[in-house]
């Protein structure tokens, strides 16, 4: 029998925002190393100041009011309870929009999207553009967490929205869009799940990381081999100790707010385009809501697990697999490792539209939201059903 989803309000009680406070009150920091800020991981200076404004100044109450302002529910499924925003489109005929938010994220990403998706008439774009976006938090991530629950893949979590998508909320078809992990989330959805979609859109493309992958390579191939070679030397390193030893890490960031939020703002700062300064583009309330979620779900060493998976176990895309619905990319000048389209069309065999962003990086939703979703519009736009499907 499907499962009926339940509304959901978001309510930390006060004795766990005190506790934070408490907590960030005796923050015990490192001393800084020699040679300059962020030289070798977060800063320390930059992090006194984030925890003296996250202790003194933050206002939690008013990021759960900026969450709670869309229709959020629950649901039981495959053995977890399924956190998702559902937000209905304002237009003739909306198409259903699936999002899929990624690691250190959560649906916060979102807040500034979705409503240019469901009600593109209010951002000076056509209603017939319209989608019903539905966002949930991926399995193991903030509010589709708690403790001793089952851990999910790639693989598992695409099957998981899959379901939620036809099963449980009854549509039969639908759109997908990701990044980071929702961009494999999305690819995989692709693969295994294409006579569901109308189409996917990414702003990451779930392309091997192999540097024999090329041989012979163009000049646009040899920039992205030398992409790779420094991120696979510099900023792989979060990936093998979440990959390899998630429970250990999970103790001291499960244990220190301020060590939580090191290990996530240094990644918002280096794979965003904002030129060494996080705050030019994000705001601190920003950078604490996400982490905040992180922090009050406990849900910082279960978000590890899609890369244990992927460690352990197969491609999402399996040897030979191709993605064969029709798929739109956008490509943000500071994403972390940006294929080039030679490459990404092994996999995806059917790209509709390939655009270059004159801004932006890893978190587009967050950075670009105007940008992002015009481009999702523009996507989907001949792929829409025809009215009142």
């Amino acid at each position: 029998m499907t499962a009926t989803p339940s509304p959901f309000t978001l309510r930390i009680p006060d004795a766990q925002i005190e506790d934070l406070r408490e907590r960030l009150s005796r923050t015990r920091f490192p001393d800084q190393a020699p040679g300059p800020a962020w030289a070798y991981g977060t800063d320390v200076d930059y992090m006194r100041g984030l925890v003296e404004y996250w202790q003194t100044s933050f206002n939690w109450r008013a990021a759960e009011a900026r969450l709670n302002a869309f229709p959020q529910y629950k649901v039981p499924i495959r053995g977890i309870e399924l956190h998702y925003l559902h937000m209905p489109g304002k237009g003739p005929s909306p198409m259903p929009l699936l999002l899929s938010h990624g690691w250190p994220g959560s649906v916060f990403e979102f807040l500034d999207l979705i409503p240019r998706l469901a009600d593109p008439a209010q951002f000076g774009a056509v209603p017939a553009d319209a989608f019903t976006v539905i966002a949930p938090s991926l399995p193991g991530y903030g509010l589709s967490f708690r403790p001793g629950q089952e851990r999910f893949s790639i693989e598992a979590i695409a099957d998981c929205f899959a379901e939620l998508m036809t099963s449980v909320l009854g549509y039969s078809r639908f759109g997908a869009q990701g990044g980071d992990w929702g961009g494999f989330v999305t690819s995989r959805l692709g693969f295994a799940h294409r006579a569901k979609l109308f189409g996917i859109h990414l702003n990451l493309l779930a392309v091997r990381r192999d540097p024999s992958m090329l041989t012979n390579p163009t000049p646009e191939e040899q920039r992205f081999l030398e992409e790779l070679k420094i991120w696979l030397k510099e900023e792989t390193g979060y990936q093998w100790i979440q990959g390899t030893r998630p429970q250990t890490l999970a103790f001291a960031l499960t244990d220190s707010p301020a060590g939580l939020a090191a290990w996530i703002v240094e990644k918002f700062r280096v794979w965003s385009d904002c030129g060494g300064d996080v705050e030019s583009v994000f705001t601190e309330d920003k950078l604490l809501d996400n982490i905040a979620l992180y922090w009050f779900t406990g849900a910082i060493g279960s978000s590890f697990w899609p890369y244990y998976a992927r460690m352990h176990g197969p491609w999402p895309i399996p040897d030979g697999g191709t993605i064969d619905v029709p798929a739109g990319y956008c490509q943000f000048p500071k994403e972390i490792l940006r294929p080039p389209r030679s490459l990404a069309s092994r996999t995806y065999r059917d790209i509709r539209r390939w655009s270059e962003m004159p801004r932006g990086g890893h978190f587009a939703a967050m950075e670009q939201p105007d940008a992002l979703a015009s481009e999702i519009r523009e996507f989907f736009r001949p792929l829409r059903p025809s009215p009142g499907f």
